[in-house]
Parts: C-alpha cells; sequence; structure tokens
C-alpha cells in the first residue's frame, strides 16, 4: 500500500533525511586510504546520533532463513561490490578504491535513505565517468517524477540513459517508496516500460537509486547472505536520494 504523506509527515521526513546529507557531506571528508570499513561505519553511526537519529539498517531483519540481521549502521560496498557491503575491520580502503556506501537514518519515527559512492585519490577517467553517468541516471528518472506521470516513467528514463552509456543497470534490486518504514510501496526499479505502473501522486515519498555495472548485469550474493558483487569482476556505482512528490517538480529532501 502507498503512503500519502500529510503535511506534518512530511516535515518529519525532511527532518531525518536532513541527518543523511549531513552524514554524506561530512563522510566525503572523512574517508581516506588506509581506515577500514568498520571505522567508516563508526563515523557514520557517530554523526546519525549527534543529529538525534538512529541508523535504521542495525538490526535490520530480512526474514530469509539463515541470513542474519544487519549488524551495521551502513552498507558499504567497494569497487566490484554492488550493495550491501559488510562493513568491517579487516576490509581496508586503499588508494584508487571507489566506495559505495548506503544508509538510512530514522528520526522521530521517519526514514531518510540516501547512498553515495565516493572516490578515494587518483582514479582513472572511465571509472569517474561511471560514477558520473550512475547519478545522472538518478536526475533522468527523476524528471518523471512528478504528477501526470507513473513508476514505468522514471524506471524506463533511467535504464535508456544508463544503457545509452553503455553499462547496465542491476535489475534484481531496486528504489522504493519510504516513510514510517525503511521500504514501503511501490518498488521503483532501475529499468522498464514508459506508461506503466502506479500513477505518481503528491505527497509521495520515494527512494530512487541507480545501481550501475561497469560490465555485464550479472551478480552473485557473499556467503555473508548480504553483500552483492558483479559476476565479472567489474566496477559498480551507487547514488540514491529520497525524494517528495510535489504538485510540481520533485523535491529532493537528501541534499542541502
Amino acid at each position: 500500500m502507498v503512503t500519502i504523506k500529510s503535511k506534518k509527515e512530511i516535515e518529519s521526513m525532511r527532518d531525518a533525511c536532513k541527518v543523511v546529507a549531513i552524514l554524506y557531506n561530512e563522510l566525503e571528508n572523512k574517508i581516506k586510504p588506509g581506515m577500514s570499513t568498520w571505522e567508516l561505519d563508526q563515523i557514520a553511526e557517530k554523526i546519525m546520533k549527534e543529529n538525534g537519529a538512529i541508523p535504521a539498517e542495525k538490526g535490520y531483519n530480512p526474514g530469509i532463513k539463515g541470513v542474519p540481521a544487519y549488524p551495521a549502521a551502513t552498507c558499504i560496498s567497494i569497487n566490484d561490490e554492488v550493495i550491501h557491503g559488510v562493513p568491517s575491520k579487516h576490509k581496508i580502503i586503499k588508494e584508487g578504491d571507489i566506495v559505495s556506501v548506503d544508509t538510512v537514518a530514522l528520526k522521530n519515527g521517519f526514514n531518510g535513505d540516501a547512498a553515495r559512492t565516493f572516490i578515494v585519490g587518483n582514479v582513472p577517467n572511465e571509472t569517474k565517468r561511471l560514477i558520473d553517468v550512475t547519478k545522472q541516471a538518478f536526475f533522468e528518472g527523476i524528471k518523471y517524477a512528478k504528477p501526470g506521470y507513473r513508476i514505468g516513467d522514471i524506471s524506463h528514463a533511467i535504464g535508456e540513459y544508463v544503457h545509452s552509456q553503455g553499462y547496465s543497470v542491476v535489475r534484481e534490486f531496486q528504489g522504493h517508496g519510504i516513510g514510517r518504514s525503511m521500504h514501503e510501496d511501490p518498488g521503483i526499479p532501475n529499468y522498464g516500460k514508459a506508461g506503466k505502473g502506479l500513477r505518481i501522486e503528491p505527497g509521495m515519498t520515494l527512494a530512487i537509486e541507480p545501481m550501475v555495472i561497469q560490465g555485464k548485469p550479472n551478480i552473485l550474493e557473499l556467503d555473508d547472505g548480504w553483500t552483492i558483487i558483479t559476476e565479472d569482476g567489474s566496477l559498480s556505482a551507487h547514488y540514491e536520494n529520497t525524494i517528495l512528490i510535489t504538485e510540481k517538480e520533485p523535491e529532493i529532501l537528501t541534499i542541502i
């Protein structure tokens, strides 16, 4: 069921999303070679708590037999890790890595969700291009995130743009509605047919998140039950924001 947020609920969403925006602004200056993903996760959790929020991902139970509750405040995925990388003291960030961080802040009963891929040191121009295309795919999608369009229009725009740039989208994971729950209806794939799906209405809050692979779209799941990697070892990037559907243009809540 899709929830249309009231004005009061929207203000609570803004508060939660502002914490996420602050988090990424700070992380961009803190991430560096030699630190572990566990250290980065600890910094992220501290920032959330300092801003009156808690990490919604920590302790999240997917309800899948044999898969443990998620143990950290963030998902941190390096290079060929697509999403859901589990922070570890043994996973060290190196010069030339690209690091995707995905986190959800819960504040006053509402969630804010966003993801960024950071460059650590110097990387080839083609790697920078992957990250730029992933970010632009989000903005291509939200051109259709307004009344009069459907979810399929957003999905189609993302997928067509990514493919036009020679990259692949992840098909097994998708964006989603968000509010009191981290994951709400509707699901928002990064590919699809224009003119299909749920009609977009003011008051919806959506987490739109292109996940883009430099090579083929095939993915694998590691034994930890969480981490998703590219099958061919190619790089992957992730860009996500929580947005509010208004009467006119969408409002991006996780950028300040």
